[in-house]
């Protein structure tokens, strides 16, 4: 086990390059990607040391049960699926998402999406089998592209660049609408895409924006200025993703010129994987020096000493709001793992926030060869991980979702259910399947409840 103490002392944003580094491409041209590296290094930062400063006190604020915590977006964004009303769709359903609990719990959300970042995939294997060939794995369009060839799944460098400008593209957009009078909550009932409103799931939503729009007539009516209170009319909103492609992150990273902190501009969090949470590897060398918030996926291989180590690597201080544990540990699983995890981490006194990802853990090829989870299934674990903290006397801090503003058939079930002939109707993920605009909506109801009890 590497010490905190000496780690802290030795670190450096190149430090990880002495480490081993899982899941890294395998570029054809060392040169090649160094160059295009030092040009990132030269480039605006994506986000700012301030921000990222903000979150993590919103993230301490969950860690206290004061608050909640909403991470959602795409599985793995595409630079096919770059313009305003696809960024502004996805947005509409956080933005519903966050008034239902928000609205049905009593308890502010913390809006942080898997956005302007989130390119980069592990993978089980570095190859698969086409038609009977060998190629590459799709390791996301910040390395490859998924056209089943050699070509098309050779790593290529300057994507890196490309990703870097889809993610500035991104941030723009985002900034305007959470910032410009978009999120602004008199507009609310706008947020109902026409496709959702037709459902039960949007006019039971259309029913909270109207007691939202009673609510502030009333207070307007009562002499409260509502537009001195800038929280009415805008949202903190930040961005999160993987931190698996290492000389990229490394890239980004920049020293703060009030603290002399070093921060990854690249998004406001960053969390490493299950695959990537090696105490001793490259990625957790790497996000141990960073002063941004950071997290870590936990899996149902992780023992109580993996996930102790872990804290001590990357929150030696037990800074509250620094680190987020990220549980994807199934449905069948999560009751019987998550407990002894709550309790040696309370033990050990790290004011960790829990959030649970009732994704990853209930993937599952359909009889037609399709990846996708069941609704159920994400409701089961979300369920579990609440009453695991119910019996512990800790705090759910929040959930993970993958979703898309788009409606797609990609997961089954929900309240307008979706059947597995149905998959192959407008199945478009480019890797993990995802929840449509309907089934999100559904969940946030659902959540509400667990939340006010």
């Amino acid at each position: 086990m590497v010490s905190p103490e000496r780690s802290r002392e030795a670190w450096h944003p190149r430090s990880w390059r002495e480490l081993p580094a899982a899941q890294q491409p395998p570029w054809p041209d060392e040169t090649e990607v160094d160059g295009v590296l030092k040009h990132l290094s030269t480039l605006p930062p994506l986000v700012f040391a301030g921000e990222a400063r903000r979150l993590t006190q919103a993230l301490a604020q969950a860690s206290r049960g004061e608050a909640f915590v909403l991470q959602a977006g795409d599985c793995a964004e595409s630079f096919a699926d770059l313009s305003a009303d696809s960024i502004r769709d996805k947005l509409k359903v956080i933005l519903q998402m966050a008034v239902v609990l928000t609205y049905g719990s009593g308890v502010p959300v913390v809006k942080v999406g898997r956005m302007a970042g989130q390119f980069a995939k592990p993978r089980s294997l570095p190859t698969e089998d086409v038609g009977g060939m060998e190629i590459p794995s799709f390791r996301g369009h910040i390395v490859n592209d998924e056209a089943p060839t050699t070509e098309a799944r050779t790593a290529d460098p300057s994507r890196m660049v490309a990703a870097y400008h889809q993610s500035a593209t991104t941030l723009n957009l985002l900034r305007a609408f959470t910032k410009g009078g978009f999120a602004d909550l008199s507009e609310v009932h706008t947020w109902n895409q026409q496709f959702v409103a037709s459902s039960a799931e949007g006019r039971r939503y259309e029913a909270v924006a109207s007691e939202i729009d009673r609510a502030l007539r009333f207070m307007r009516a009562c002499g409260i200025d509502l537009g001195a209170e800038a929280s009415l009319h805008q949202v903190e909103f930040w961005t999160c993703h993987e931190a698996l492609l290492l000389g990229y992150e490394e890239a980004m990273t920049r020293e703060d010129s009030l603290t002399g902190d070093w921060y990854d501009c690249s998004a406001h969090m960053l969390w490493v994987g299950d695959r990537t949470r090696q105490p001793d590897g490259a990625h957790v060398e790497l996000l141990s020096g960073l002063h941004n918030p950071v997290g870590a996926k936990i899996g149902p291989t992780a023992s109580t000493r993996d996930v102790l180590e872990l804290c001590e690597r990357l929150d030696p201080e037990r800074t509250p709001g620094r680190l987020t544990l990220i549980t994807r540990l199934g449905a069948a699983r999560v009751e019987q793992t998550l407990p002894l995890l709550l309790r040696a981490v309370a033990d050990a006194g790290h004011p960790v926030v829990w959030v649970c990802d009732p994704m990853h853990g209930n993937t599952f090829l359909s009889d037609g060869g399709r990846k996708t989870r069941r609704f159920d299934d994400v409701l089961a674990e979300i369920q579990g991980f609440f009453s695991a903290h119910r019996a512990e006397g800790t705090r759910p801090g929040g959930v993970h979702i993958e979703l898309t503003g788009d409606d797609v058939t990609e997961c089954l079930g929900g309240a307008e259910e979706v059947l597995e002939d149905d998959l192959d109707l407008r199945y478009t993920t480019t890797c993990d399947p995802r929840l449509n605009a309907r089934q999100s909506l559904d969940l946030a109801y659902r959540v509400a409840e667990l939340l006010r009890t």
